[in-house]
């Protein structure tokens, strides 16, 4: 038996913590949260550092720039700490105990169940003989599980920016769109749905289409033309100009 204990109580901790007490031989044992949280048992839960107890992995899944603080104020040394950030170095964490990086690559909403089993989980640790113990923790909840170092991490986050928070916000002017032309957005998930799908096939620059693509001049200058949203304009070009120079970009 695996026994865990997660300090934090946000989106992340929440999903870990309903993926973890479905799992075979995992526990969690200890909740951290500064305040009573309805998403967890109140008899795990504990706001007091001294309370903490022992157990085999203790994973950190707080802001970014909490990481360090969070890892500083833990009063024991030599146990398996690790953090949940994507963007964040390994190195951030204390070194009065063992580092590693348990990163589930998802957006997370507290109210939006997710299919653990499905999220790639990327792993790394700082010595060899707990990665054992990560990587078997990680292949409970999920299938897909990653050996990533902190640099590729890094990148792979940036590349996660790309395909989702900035994704999700050109569905945000889309919808803009369709609102002030009383259209509904709805019509447009098909073709949303369809384009997610065609990259689990094909390359993202084989699937590309569109008036860029095609260097279809006149359709690009009667789309300009046609937004009055200065932002939306220059996001249209920008993007326009990306797709047309391909990789130079």
């Amino acid at each position: 038996m695996i026994k865990v204990i997660l300090l934090g109580s946000g989106n992340v901790a929440t999903h870990l913590f309903q993926a973890f007490s479905k799992a075979n031989g995992v526990e969690v044992v200890k909740v951290f949260s500064r305040t009573v949280s309805k998403d967890f048992p109140e008899t795990l839960q504990t706001s007091d550092y001294k309370e903490i107890k022992a157990a085999d992995v203790y994973i950190i899944c707080v802001s970014d720039s909490a990481i360090s603080s969070v890892s500083s104020q833990l009063s024991f040394e030599n146990r398996l700490v690790v953090h949940t950030s994507g963007s964040t170095d390994i190195n951030v964490l204390d070194s009065k105990n063992r580092k590693g990086v348990f990163y589930p690559l998802q957006t997370f909403t507290k109210n939006k169940s997710v299919d653990f089993s499905q999220i790639p989980i990327c792993i790394e640790t700082e010595v060899p003989s707990d990665f054992e113990i990560i990587e078997k923790l990680a292949k409970s909840v999920s299938n897909s599980v990653y050996l990533i170092n902190s640099n590729q991490r890094k990148a792979l986050h940036v590349s996660a920016v790309f395909v989702c928070n900035f994704t999700n916000h050109l569905y945000t002017i889309g919808n803009t769109i369709c609102e002030e032309n009383n259209i509904p957005f709805e019509i447009l998930q098909p073709l949303i749905e369809e384009t997610a799908e065609k990259i689990k096939s094909l390359l993202p620059n084989e699937a590309q289409t569109g008036p860029a693509v095609r260097n279809d001049q006149k359709t690009i200058e009667k789309h300009i033309d046609f937004l009055t949203n200065e932002n939306q304009k220059e996001i249209y070009k920008i993007l326009t100009k990306s797709i047309q120079n391909g990789e130079k970009l």
